[in-house]
């Protein structure tokens, strides 16, 4: 293959252009400083989005990472720079988003010496990421970054992190390209006892009087949603989602049953209780999923589809574990199943419906108290009913979330953009960004609350300098919701320190050239919602909503999913 002498930050543009990175997302500062100069001369190839906030860029290329598939890429300077990084990391990690953190070190004879911006980047984020790496000399980054790539976006994905001195981006070096090639290894995954245990899952499906498919981020990772669909409609089977795998399962179909977990949907809370068998596909029983573990799916038999092994038996035990690509191990198991009308269980499932429906949803759909107010459903609803289910949802962290996870429809998947695991405030809006750059043909709609967007609204800078067209609708109730929620019911009412004296996000959207809107009364709100839509650039639509609204129905901590508070 041919080579070509060139500097270390050259040879990492290139090895980033090999592997077909469009856009990244970043800030500059003293040690990246070689990088950005070489960077200067690839802006036909290589798309920089400059944040505000490092972890920003790493929310960015979250976003972008999970609205695509594809890896996405984020670059800071050293010190504070990288250690910006962690949280984003760790979010990554949580919720197995392949994201390629590139930062700089100080130069490595001042390694260890308390140098200015020197800080342990590799000591500190070995526990946020799958992988991380430090390069002192120019010749490893060909090699290094190839790596970095495969290990991001193979088997679980995940975020890794490579620490580049400053001197290995200055230093000449021979350069060439190879894609990386893993060393030979047993895959745990057999291929016919895999073969055996499907034919044998399927039975068990086939002879279930209770049946339910739960999907999870992982089904949308392995391109496993036609799969689930054909099983589903083929054994007449209801499906119910995890928060992270919304979007993989049409909302809209009739054997989609809703989302389960603390503020999940009635039936499927209930149903789980229920089951007597339970198809879990790509999750990881995370415990606002399960509520009590020692009392969570007592009548079931639980057959666990996951890539990674680690996940068997943590917290739920499983009957039956299969490790796989989830699309390959669903397509085996498809031919078996056949079709059951089970009239009782879809009763069962239907009364549960109906609860839900009369007590909660014509409740969070009216005007607040019989007054003009607006609640957090009925602003979610409204996007739901005039995108018509199309829009790529990116939510914050808090009751903003949960009411987009009851009341949002999804089409189509990768639609639904949260941080799950890791919880994040401030994720909704650099992740946004991020999102759109990905899919710029598809309608991007950050939900956030007031706390959240307060958290990162500096990327509305981002926004206006390069000129990305995301909507973001602010739920503003002047509290951080979901603690005050929690403390109104758990701790007795005592307010500690949830209250919020906000800015005039009207002005603050102006001030970054962002068109906006501010509605208070609840027949203001399909006209804004459109025009929000409608409008060809960055929107935000401030929307007033009851200071006292809770999220229910609700699981509370640790208690068993059967243990259900409706208001």
């Amino acid at each position: 293959m041919k080579t070509e002498k060139i500097n270390g930050a050259e040879a990492l543009l290139k090895s980033l252009v090999n592997e077909g990175v469009e856009i990244i997302f970043g800030y500059p500062g003293g040690s990246i400083m070689p990088f950005y100069d070489e960077l200067y001369n690839y802006g036909d190839r290589i798309r920089h989005i400059l944040v505000r906030h490092e972890q920003g860029a790493v929310h960015a290329a979250e976003g972008y990472a999970r609205a695509t598939g594809r890896v996405g890429v984020c670059v800071a300077t050293s010190g504070p720079g990288a250690t910006n990084l962690i949280t984003g990391l760790a979010d990554a990690l949580m919720d197995s988003t392949p994201v390629v953190c590139i930062t700089a070190q100080v130069i490595s004879s001042k390694l260890g010496t308390n140098y200015f911006q020197e800080a342990d980047t590799i000591g500190i984020t070995i526990p946020v990421t799958k992988w991380n790496y430090q390069i002192t000399n120019a010749s490893e980054i060909s090699g290094v970054i190839a790596k970095a790539f495969y290990v991001a976006r193979s088997g679980r994905p995940g975020p890794v992190l490579i620490s580049l001195t400053r001197d290995a981006q200055v230093e000449m070096t021979e350069y060439r390209y190879e894609q990386y090639i893993p060393p030979v290894q047993k895959f745990n995954e057999d291929a016919e006892h895999n073969e055996w245990l499907c034919q044998d899952v399927a039975g068990m499906i086939n002879g279930a009087e209770k049946p339910l498919i739960i999907v999870g981020q992982g089904v949308i990772i392995s391109g496993a949603e036609n799969q689930v669909l054909k099983i589903a409609e083929s054994g007449n089977i209801p499906v119910i989602s995890t928060l992270m795998g919304l979007s993989a399962f049409p909302t809209t179909h009739r054997l989609f049953a809703g989302f389960a977990g603390m503020h999940g949907n009635i039936a499927p809370n209930l149903m789980t209780q229920q089951s007597d068998l339970i198809l879990a596909v790509g999750m990881r029983f995370s415990d606002r999923v399960t509520g009590d573990v020692s009392k969570y799916a007592p009548k079931a038999k639980i057959i666990h589809i996951d890539i990674d092994d680690s996940e068997f038996n943590k917290t739920v035990r499983s009957h039956v574990s299969i490790k796989g690509d989830a699309s390959r191990v669903l397509k085996s198991i498809s031919p078996g199943v056949k079709y059951r009308e089970r009239p009782q269980w879809w009763s069962f499932i239907d009364d549960k419906r109906m609860i839900e429906k009369e007590r909660i949803i014509s409740r969070d759909l009216t005007p607040v108290r019989g007054t003009k107010n607006i609640s957090m459903a009925m602003a979610v609803d409204a996007l739901a009913r005039i995108g018509g289910g199309e829009p790529v949802v990116v939510t914050d962290v808090g009751q903003n979330q949960m009411f987009s996870a009851r009341y949002s429809k999804f089409n189509k998947t990768r639609s639904m953009i949260t941080s799950g695991g890791l919880g994040t405030m401030g994720f909704g809006l650099p992740a946004g960004i991020g999102a759109k750059l990905g899919v710029p043909d598809r309608q991007v709609v950050v939900i956030t609350g007031d706390g959240g967007f307060q958290m990162s609204l500096q990327e509305l800078g981002t926004i206006m300098q390069s000129g990305i067209d995301v909507k973001i609708m602010i739920l503003n109730n002047s509290f951080l919701g979901m603690v005050r929620q929690w403390q109104e019911l758990f701790f007795e009412g005592r307010y500690s320190f949830t209250s919020m004296d906000n800015p005039d996000f009207m002005k603050i959207a102006s001030a970054y050239n962002i068109k906006c809107a501010r509605i208070e009364r609840a027949e203001d709100l399909d006209s804004k919602v459109k025009e929000m839509l409608d409008c060809k650039e960055s929107f935000l639509l401030e929307v007033v909503v009851d200071k006292r609204e809770n999220v229910f129905p609700m699981v509370p901590s640790g208690a068993p999913l059967d243990n259900i508070i409706l208001k």
